[in-house]
């Protein structure tokens, strides 16, 4: 089964690369505003594990398709003879700099690629066009008009009239807002007009169908991942004695935001990348709904240990900080200090714990107050982190690679509105549950990926 291959065609500055960025999910096609950006001819096959679904071939825009009408018309007998003209005006126009555009456009399309022919409906049509479209018609091969909404004229009627004297499929189609069944829906209009590249194109749409699937479910796992991190994420820090705490509890409130913002914008940059765009430009704004006050009470730490911990072990504790004086008198107080200290651990560790912070062992600290912010109480902030998810993945998954403007995400308000009460109460008792047992669980993120799947796609039940 062989790879279907397409040649995009045209007139220069109508289009023809944005179509093929579209087409092949490529973002590195270069696409500019100014004519002759391309004059080369570049090949992007679209992959899938490995495997060439098709291939895109860019090419340099029409330069002087009336002269080389001209030649053609001169060699042509019969219109049998046209494909093997087009094909002599080829091999003799080489390193001709009259027609080296020419001859570039029409190497692939002798080689045996279809033909996609791109015209700018925004603008009005024009007889110059009639010497291409004559030309791609005399070579014989498989071929499709696209009618490319590139401005803000519309004039797709005229062009509808003209193209269809010359192709036999055209269909409007905008490179830049083309959702992905409209993508598909061109590929299977190209399976219409080759008997070969039937199967080979219906397979395609299977394998992208698939393949999007795939990267949708890879994506919400990517998103639920990031949400219980963030919900259940707390940073400490040791209290420095010497230092005014409330300059402590600012420098570790920013330290805390922007441990947030990290994990929320690397989740933006895999679920982007799952998706072929490693290039792209990105606005929103960062979580504004953080509480002001996220700090807990000042806490105590024996080798990792609460102060509640502590009192629980405290013959232990007390043991170790007896432990100190057999050492320090070479075990001759015939560890008197180990039991004087197990006597009196329990008491000093209720009583008076912060004074255990001077007693050394082996040059280390026993412990000492901690400050300690997060995890976020604010019962909203799950659903904002969420709603901002969900539109960047919208977004995504509604954008296509020949649009190069930023992405801006400026407001997620609506991003969960459409979302039942069954789905919402689903997804709370995840949150929930992420709140009491924290985010080690798989069990618990595979809950969660699957309570947010069906956020993508709207409601479960109408609103009251």
């Amino acid at each position: 089964m062989s790879t279907p291959r397409f040649a995009v065609v045209g007139h220069p500055n109508k289009g023809k690369s944005s179509i093929v960025s579209t087409l092949a999910n490529d973002e590195q096609v270069m696409i500019s505003a100014l004519s002759g950006t391309t004059r080369e001819v570049q090949e992007y096959p679209l992959m899938v594990d490995d495997e060439t679904l098709y291939v895109l071939i860019d090419t340099p825009g029409f330069q002087r398709p009336r002269a080389a009408l001209e030649w053609m018309h001169a060699q042509a007998g019969s219109s049998a003879e046209r494909p093997q003209v087009v094909r002599r005006f080829v091999e003799q126009h080489q390193g001709d700099a009259r027609f080296e555009a020419e001859c570039r456009l029409l190497a692939p399309l002798i080689g045996g690629a279809g033909i996609l022919y791109v015209v700018d409906g925004s603008r009005p049509f024009g007889h110059e066009y009639e010497a291409e479209m004559e030309i791609l018609r005399w070579t014989g091969q498989p071929s499709l008009a696209l009618i490319n909404m590139i401005g803000s004229g519309d004039y797709r009627h005229e062009w509808e009239n003209a193209l269809g004297q010359y192709f036999r499929i055209v269909r409007v189609f905008n490179a830049m807002k083309a959702d992905f069944d409209k993508r598909l829906q061109l590929l299977l209009a190209f399976a219409q007009l080759c008997e070969a590249w039937r199967a080979p194109l219906e397979r395609a749409v299977q394998v992208l169908r698939a393949e999007r699937q795939r990267r949708r479910t890879g994506a919400v796992r990517l998103i639920a991942e990031c949400l219980a991190g963030m919900i259940t994420y707390f940073r400490e820090s040791p209290l420095d004695s010497s230092k005014s705490i409330d300059r402590q509890r600012a420098a570790l409130g920013e330290a805390y935001r922007a441990a947030l913002t990290r994990r929320e914008q690397a989740c933006r940059q895999a679920v982007e990348s799952l998706y072929d765009y490693n290039r792209l430009q990105r606005r929103e704004a960062v979580v504004d709904i953080l509480d002001e006050d996220l700090f807990s009470s000042l806490s105590w730490r024996l080798f990792g240990l609460t102060r509640r911990q502590l009192v629980a072990t405290g013959g232990v504790g007390g043991a170790a900080a007896g432990s100190v004086i057999d050492v320090a008198v070479g075990g001759h107080s015939l560890l008197l200090g180990s039991g004087l200290g197990a006597l009196i651990g329990g008491a000093s560790a209720w009583f008076s714990a912060d004074r255990i912070a001077d007693i050394q062992l082996l040059g280390k600290s026993l412990g000492g107050q901690v400050l300690r912010i997060g995890p976020m109480r604010n019962i909203n902030f799950p659903y904002v982190v969420l709603g901002r998810a969900l539109l960047h993945l919208r977004m995504l998954e509604g954008r296509t690679h020949a649009c190069r403007e930023p992405l801006e995400l400026v407001s997620a308000a609506d991003s969960l509105r459409t979302a039942g009460h069954r789905q919402r109460a689903g997804v709370e008792k995840v949150f929930a549950a992420l709140r009491k047992q924290g985010a080690g669980d798989p069990a618990l993120l595979d809950r969660l990926g699957h309570a947010i799947e069906p956020l993508l796609d709207g409601g479960d039940e109408p609103e009251a």
